[in-house]
């Protein structure tokens, strides 16, 4: 992935990416969601954005992540508090907990929120944390513990908005591509297992089923694939695009593992079976950058302002 430059997708040939966008990104982390792979792609990308939309880029770094050189991972809560930093100028303190950061144990940069700001630290110089036992499999998971670490301010609250809305619509890519492997699967298995002598599929409660998961996949498809574009074209709308898509499919996810559990039956319990596997990963995705409860939240907010404005909805 490194060596085709996918890091740097979304970041202009002039600072060393690929000069494409948001869409092409969503493309290739719906296939990663579509195969659990187990990369930390999506928290390079947030890195490589972020750093590229700071105050004053840090260029090496950029490059460096970009090229694949390094690999970045970022640090995001709705707890404000959970890191602080003190210090001005080229001068920066972050201290605190946060977590379960993706890709931490494997970082050498990590991009993280601070009180209103947003902070770059070095984790080579022993900052790296160890990978935690994690249900997901699939993840390196993390506690980001930072005790005065050296950090380098990359810009205000501008840009942690910017962070909510590209790790939403990241992670939404990566569950689009799950919810619709597992449509696949349950459609495939509805078709080969017989029971009373007729496949089930041809049972209307499994059509039923599989019906509203085709119904919940496109959904998502419609909502990641239009967020995406909003943020490449940095439309005004961008915030809400990212939110929506952030709410429905988190929803959409988890009624589409559970519906693709229910047509597997029995064998979708066990270990044997790849199902647990996108489950789990659907169930850090669903809370990742925001879960449907705080982006339903911040979606209403961002349209009140609009309608007090005088502005619609749409």
């Amino acid at each position: 992935m490194a060596d085709q430059g996918w890091p740097g997708i979304a970041l202009s040939e002039e600072q060393g990416g690929i000069g494409l966008g948001w869409v092409e990104a969503a493309v290739l982390l719906e296939e990663v969601g579509r195969h659990t792979a187990p990369v930390p792609l999506l928290p390079s990308l947030l890195a490589v954005t972020l750093l590229a939309r700071a105050d004053d880029p840090e260029a090496q770094w950029l490059a460096d992540l970009a090229g694949g050189e390094r690999i970045g991972c970022v640090g995001w809560s709705k707890h404000p508090g959970d890191l602080e930093a003190e210090g001005s100028g080229a001068d920066w303190k972050v201290s605190g907990r946060i977590g379960p950061v993706e890709g931490a144990a494997v970082a050498d940069v990590a991009v993280v929120c601070a009180g209103h700001s947003v902070f770059a630290v070095d984790l080579t110089h022993g900052a790296r944390p160890v990978a935690e036992p994690a249900m997901d499999g699939t993840r390196a998971l993390s506690w980001l513990v930072l005790d005065g670490a050296a950090a380098v301010h990359l810009g205000g609250p501008h840009l942690q908005e910017a962070l909510v809305d590209f790790g939403a619509v990241g992670t939404s890519a990566e569950m689009l591509g799950g919810a619709g492997r597992v449509l696949e699967m349950a459609a495939q298995y509805a078709k080969d297992r017989v029971q009373f002598g007729h496949p089930i599929g041809s049972f209307q409660a499994v059509k039923h089923r599989c019906a509203d998961m085709v119904v919940d996949v496109e959904g998502m498809r419609s909502a990641t694939w239009y967020a995406a574009w909003a943020l490449s074209a940095d439309a005004p709308d961008v915030a809400v695009a990212a939110s929506t898509a952030k709410v429905w499919c988190s929803d959409a996810s988890k009624r589409v593992m559970s519906s693709g559990l229910q047509v597997h039956g029995g064998i979708g319990f066990t270990w044997e079976h790849d199902l647990h596997i996108f489950m789990k990963r659907a169930q850090f995705e669903q809370s990742s950058f925001g879960d449907a409860a705080f982006h339903r939240q911040r979606l209403g907010t961002a349209l009140r302002e609009r309608i007090a404005e005088g502005a619609g909805v749409f």
